[in-house]
């Protein structure tokens, strides 16, 4: 029964221990590096940078010779929030021919903290009570007639 017992505990005690590992992610188009080397400014075509990294996460909305490839790793253990471990921006513009102009990484060292506001802001009408929601569109519209 000892040895039962000490089996059970010990497969309990594994898969608990197990779930606590942790759990990496990867959101975006994480290019690899030896492909980011294959780029040079003004001898790569757009066309080339498609082929060569995939379609961009992003295009800048009023200049379509801007691309953005965004990347997070994230990990994450048990029920805790995720930790961001790596975050890659490039940022390719290309000249009016199509070809490289500017070539740009950011990594997680230039991000900007931003801290999120807890406060709320009131919304009318959600501190109405109930006999003012029944009755306090009385008197406020008029008839068909306009009387």
């Amino acid at each position: 029964m000892g040895i039962r017992l000490s089996l059970v505990l010990t497969a309990v005690l594994a898969a608990v221990l197990g779930a606590c590992s942790p759990r990496v992610s990867t959101h975006g188009n994480l290019p690899d590096p030896d492909l980011l080397a294959d780029i040079e400014v003004g001898h790569v075509n757009k066309n080339e940078v498609a082929r060569i990294l995939g379609t961009p996460s992003s295009v800048a909305p009023f200049d379509s010779d801007t691309w953005y490839y965004v990347s997070e790793k994230t990990k994450t253990v048990a029920f805790f929030e995720p930790e961001v471990t790596e975050r890659k921006i490039i940022i390719i513009r290309f000249d009016k021919r199509g070809m490289v102009k500017e070539f740009k990484t950011f990594g997680l060292e230039e991000a900007k903290q931003i801290e999120m506001v807890e406060r709320k802001t009131p919304t009318a009408g959600n501190e109405l009570g109930l006999l003012r929601q029944m009755f306090g569109n009385i008197g406020r519209f008029e008839g068909k007639g306009g009387k």
